[in-house]
């Protein structure tokens, strides 16, 4: 087999025990995809006849740039030996198999159902906004005695998935130490472009800066490979929890004005919060809050553990139940705004919409009144910026609303539009907190709450 001289970063990563799963998650540039075919490469050679390889992707354009990759790597181990059928995405090696595909959709795991393989590796995973996809392919992961399986992940900060990946494989362990997580032994193994001798580094780095543009924070966490970097990546320079987060109230002062804010999700996490107004005044906590400050008190989220972006499925009245009896614990009437779409009638006119029916279970909305979502967004900007400011109104979140701090800091950019955030992130209690922010109480009663 021809040399192939991997990098330091690379030997240190074949180095590691196949036994032992690997998550390759510093910055980008840092020689990841080159590993990931190095691994396979070995993992063929050491398990032979044995080895069935599944390389995955969230779309097949990705997909085409790791063939290009092991073009390189099996032409020069195997020469004309190595034959790849690209309408199937297989290589047919002299030993082992290997097939490359791609998760872009709900049904997009049916192609791999029942089939066994003894090496999954998945690339960017943080495009993947929720770990369902990936955990069902653990199931596949099948051998005769005597041969491990592997799970080979890769990624960089931000992305709709950086969440649960962070979660998961980043905060449990420093780096090169092992860690349990879902079950399985993981090593993270750690580089950035300043670890591939092989890159033109200076001209590399101009080329990260001008993909972030206005975004000092997302090129920081490209660059160092630091994940917590990117928990800032849309709200990078306004929330800062030294300034935003505040202990958990006991009670609610008088003179505030309380409210909820609503988004809904069934097969998505629905999210709402209590909101207090501030008259200008100190809070529970003692802290002084500007008139017109907006304190996010307690939260109701339903989502599954773990899956930021994965509903439980509530009905109305489920929902409503639960949201009647966080009112009762802080004795408030439970009123507010919702996501507009709550009031639309999408099952014909004579039926009742989403807010009627939470009408019916005692649980009373207003619509948000959206409008444009870059004006909400920037408005939630400037509050957050102001937190902690005696003169001016800030938004603040109790520590107890730990959806909006698992997800909140970390929501990253839409990469299409830069002054929005991206919509397949879990952005829910980001949504349910914009309502809060720009909605404008209609008539006397709603304006007495």
């Amino acid at each position: 087999m021809a040399e192939l001289n991997p990098t330091p970063f690379q030997a240190s990563v074949l180095a590691v025990p196949e036994n032992i799963s690997l998550f390759l998650g510093g910055g980008r540039g840092g020689g990841k995809s080159w590993a990931m075919g190095l691994l396979i490469l070995r993992h063929i050679e050491l398990h032979r006849e044995h080895a069935r390889v599944l390389y995955i992707r969230r779309s097949f354009p990705g997909v085409r740039d790791f063939e290009l990759v092991l073009r390189q790597l099996f032409g020069a181990a195997y020469g004309q030996a190595a034959q790849y059928n690209a309408s199937d995405h297989v290589w047919r090696l002299p030993h082992g198999y290997v097939e490359l595909g791609c998760l872009d959709g709900p049904g997009a795991y049916d192609r791999f159902q029942g089939r066994s393989f003894t090496l999954v590796v998945v690339d960017e995973l943080t495009q993947f906004p929720e770990p369902a996809p990936i955990d069902m392919l653990r199931s596949n992961l099948r051998a005769p005695e005597g041969i491990p399986t592997r799970t080979i992940l890769a990624g960089n900060p931000s992305g709709p998935g950086h969440a649960w990946v962070a979660q998961r494989y980043v905060f449990r362990s420093v780096p090169w130490h092992g860690f349990d997580t879902e079950g399985v032994r993981f090593i993270r193994a750690i580089s950035t472009y300043m670890d591939n001798p092989h890159l033109d580094r200076s001209d590399y780095e101009r080329q990260l800066q001008a993909a972030c543009t206005g975004d000092p924070e997302l090129f920081k966490a490209w660059t160092t490979g630091d994940w917590s970097v990117a928990r800032g990546a849309f709200f990078a320079g306004s929330l800062e929890e030294k300034r935003s987060a505040i202990p958990v109230w006991a009670y609610i002062p008088k003179g505030w004005k309380t409210f909820l804010a609503h988004d809904f999700g069934s097969s998505a996490p629905s999210v709402t919060y209590l909101m207090a107004r501030s008259p200008g005044a100190l809070g529970p906590d003692g802290q002084f809050y500007a008139r017109g400050s907006l304190v996010a008190i307690d939260e109701l989220a339903t989502s599954r553990p773990g899956r930021p972006n994965e509903g439980l499925g509530w009905t109305v009245p489920r929902l409503s139940e639960s949201i009647l009896e966080m009112c009762a614990r802080w004795k408030v009437p439970p009123r507010g705004c919702a996501d507009d779409a709550c009031f639309a009638r999408t099952r014909g006119y004579n039926a009742p919409s989403l807010a009627d029916e939470f009408s019916a279970c005692r649980v009373y909305f207003q619509p948000a009144g959206k409008g444009s979502r870059k004006t909400g967004w920037e408005r939630m900007r400037i509050l957050f910026s102001q937190a902690g400011k005696p003169d001016l109104p800030g938004l603040y979140i109790s520590r107890n609303c730990t959806y909006a701090w698992e997800t909140l800091p970390s929501l990253p950019r839409d990469p299409r539009n830069f002054e929005d955030v991206d919509s397949s992130a879990p952005d829910h209690a980001a949504d349910a907190l914009r309502y809060a922010c720009i909605w404008k109480p209609v008539g006397a009663r709603q304006m007495a709450i």
